[in-house]
């Protein structure tokens, strides 16, 4: 079983327009609701690849409802605490320029925080958990390594995408998979300047000496970087209209994982991951697979 993780689930609002007015009503052309969330649009593209999972985290009020029944609605279960407050709501406007606008969400006690443990402590032996995105108020940077210390222990592969530098204390616990992009690696180990793609693979490595086992670096319209303590692997972006690009790196992953778990080369499992969140890119939410295949051949895979 797979589980993903979204501490913090939102709902994302895509608004379309010709032009944003200051101090004036701005009639939009065409909207779009969707949950979100980065584990939540992980479990999403994972369904569209046949693979079900379980979805995790904490919700409030009736827009935490919302994401809970759209989920059910996709078949896809799901074992969400609920706390007092409400889910956030971003909102992301799409005109000759993308904007988005990303609210904080609800704050977590420490008794919601105690029963999310104690559901990461039930996954069973073998089983896959995914976690993914941002922290809620309230809920401690080390949580990331709470985690990775439960599932190492239990056996549970654990697989982390998160902005935080946090990342770096789970290492320890030998982390199945990490999914930077540029910006956060970066950040990981305290660059501030565009890192090239020597230093990215530079940094993917010495991740792994640290613990991890494998890392993906999504790289929006560069494509992505595969790393293992074996090989690294560099895969260009397809071309296309990018609409929206706040999914696309939950969209790779889903696919990359997806593409392994069903036996994939590593070349593969990086061409649709690459794909994917090309399509994704290319659509106002998490992609419906239709322009798939078209963009999987202008995927190139180079050994480095």
């Amino acid at each position: 079983m797979i589980y993903t993780c979204t501490l913090n689930p939102a709902i994302d609002l895509y608004i379309a327009l010709k032009e944003m007015k200051a101090n004036a009503v701005n009639r939009t052309e065409d909207e779009d609701y969707q949950p979100n969330g980065k584990g939540v649009n992980v479990s999403i593209m994972l369904k569209k690849y046949g693979f079900t999972s379980t979805a995790l985290g904490f919700i409030a009020g009736f827009s935490g409802s919302y994401i809970e029944q759209s989920l059910k609605d996709l078949s896809i279960q799901t074992d969400f605490i609920s706390v007092e407050g409400i889910t956030r709501i971003n909102v992301f406007i799409n005109t000759t320029e993308e904007y988005k606008l990303v609210n904080q969400g609800p704050a977590i006690e420490e008794k919601a925080l105690h029963a999310f443990r104690e559901k990461i402590a039930a996954i069973p032996q073998g089983d896959i958990l995914i976690m993914s995105g941002s922290l809620p108020k309230g809920v401690p940077a080390s949580i990331f390594s709470e985690v990775a210390a439960i599932c190492h222990q239990n056996n549970v592969k654990f697989i982390l995408d998160t902005s935080s530098a946090a990342v770096l204390e789970t290492l320890q616990y030998k982390p199945y998979l990490l999914k930077p992009n540029e910006e956060e690696i970066a950040a990981f180990f305290g660059k501030t300047h565009p890192m090239s793609e020597k230093e990215l693979i530079q940094s993917g490595e010495k991740l792994i000496e640290m613990g991890a086992e494998q890392v993906l670096i999504s790289r929006g319209g560069e494509g992505a970087l595969f790393i293992t303590k074996d090989a690294v692997l560099k895969g260009n972006a397809p071309t296309g209209t990018v609409v929206n690009t706040a999914c696309s790196g939950d969209a790779m992953l889903a696919a990359f994982l997806s593409k392994q778990l069903e036996g994939h080369s590593l070349e593969e499992c990086l061409r649709y991951g690459i794909a994917t969140g090309a399509s994704t890119a290319f659509s106002k939410g998490l992609s419906d697979l239709h322009d798939i295949h078209s963009l999987i051949d202008q995927v190139h895979i180079d050994k480095i």
